[in-house]
């Protein structure tokens, strides 16, 4: 065991289907989707017309006007939610260590929005391929530099140490939390903010996806369209949103009485070295950074309660980390549910892993498996339990949640109740 122990005392949600971790949850455990026709953009002419959108007034959340001018909408997300995670972990800016708090901030695709939005008045809707650079807003280099979401991040918590932003794809929103993790455990850092954010529903984005076909053409029935490890399940469903923690030092937090959802126990990360956007059948390197994340917990294959899978509704995914959990865990993989939120938030690219972590922690706190919404009949191949439609109440003490990514990454974080934990 890390001598520094890193657990969670706070969370901010901004999620499909609601603002907050309490309208989070109920959407989850009610088995109820978020998935519909787009709104936020003209998608007329796209092969898939659905995803999970975010009902967000920023003024309503507490963002002012100039907030709301500056930040592009992944921005607004990043800060409501760290606002929310300091709030319900009992903390405002001042009561941080500035010196020692830093910020981990995952995104896949960044300030997309904002830049298309820009683009498209500075080319005069496509039609000139020499932009005119004046009638862009004055805070259009923060749009094209990442980072400034994890700078907005920083800002709203008075965070004076590391700052980074995490880009490494679908599993941003996990590696992000784990490079907050590790600060800590090394001493570099006594409080993090972590979490990720993105609101890639866009034009160009569904243009990209279209392209490739990942994306599910289900235009006549969104609300059931987001269907992993179903045998009918065509693609998945883009979704937007954000996740942000308050971790701390297990003993910091405990001394304050703090109250604390989880540990992050473990976590690793691999890659395949294989495809941009394919994976091996056999889910070895998912399997492998399982083994690594459940070694550094100190925990065995009889020690995990939950599964929470990446799940996207991709034939290829679904059954990569169908293979991997048998790989990783022997014969237990058949007795573990596993389930998957993307059948009712979409997937939010670099986000999801947050919001997923998110889940995995509301499951420990409420001893409550969230299910595989729109799961009817499961692939053959799929062959583990997958909670089907309906929520299950049952003791969680230790959950595994997985990521993976376009460029062959693959990622594993255990999260554990830390009082009734077994090593």
């Amino acid at each position: 065991m890390n001598e520094r122990r890193v657990v969670v005392t706070g969370m901010g949600v901004v999620a499909p289907g609601g603002v907050g971790t309490k309208a989070f949850w109920e959407l989850l455990t009610d088995g109820r989707t978020a998935t519909r026709t787009i709104s936020l953009f003209d998608a007329s002419g796209f092969r898939s017309r659905i995803a999970a959108e975010v009902d967000f007034d920023p003024a309503h959340e507490g963002l002012s006007p100039q907030e709301i001018r500056r930040m592009d909408r992944a921005g607004q997300f990043v800060v409501v939610c760290t606002r929310d995670a300091l709030a319900d972990a009992g903390l405002t800016p001042d009561d941080l260590p500035a010196s020692r708090t830093g910020v981990s901030i995952g995104s896949a695709v960044g300030c997309t929005t904002g830049l298309e939005e820009e683009y498209v008045v500075l080319s005069d809707g496509g039609r000139n391929w020499l932009v005119d650079h004046e009638y862009g807003v004055p805070h259009l280099y923060g749009y094209m530099v990442p980072s400034t979401l994890a700078v907005e991040a920083a800002w709203a918590c008075g965070a004076e140490g590391p700052v980074a932003l995490i880009s490494t794809g679908c599993t941003s929103g996990l590696d992000s939390v784990a490079h907050g993790a590790r600060l800590i455990q090394e001493g570099s850092a006594d409080v993090m903010i972590a979490g990720a954010t993105d609101a890639p529903i866009s034009p160009i984005t569904s243009a990209c996806f279209d392209a490739i076909r990942a994306t599910s053409p289900r235009n006549d029935d969104p609300h059931h369209a987001s269907r992993p490890f179903d045998a009918s399940r065509d693609g998945f469903v883009l979704g937007e949103g954000s996740a942000v923690f308050v971790l701390e030092e297990l003993s910091r937090a405990r001394a304050r009485g703090a109250h604390i959802y989880g540990e992050i126990a473990g976590f690793a990360g691999r890659s395949n070295a294989y495809h941009m956007t394919g994976l091996k059948p056999d889910g070895r390197e998912m399997a492998l950074a399982i083994d690594a994340a459940m070694r550094q917990a100190e925990i065995n294959p009889s020690d995990v309660d939950y599964i929470n899978a990446h799940g996207s509704g991709t034939k290829q995914n679904d059954r990569h980390e169908t293979a991997a959990f048998k790989r990783s865990i022997g014969h237990r993989a058949y007795e573990v549910p596993v389930s998957s939120i993307k059948s009712m938030v979409g997937h939010s690219l670099g986000a999801i892993g947050s919001i997923e972590i998110a889940a995995s922690l509301l499951a420990i706190e409420h001893d409550t498996v969230p299910p595989t919404a729109n799961l009817n009949e499961a692939d053959p191949e799929c062959d583990l339990d997958y909670v089907p439609r309906t929520a299950r109440e049952c003791p969680v003490d230790t959950v595994v949640t997985v990521g993976s990514g376009f460029g062959g990454f693959q990622t594993a974080m255990v999260l554990a109740d830390p009082e009734r934990r077994r090593t």
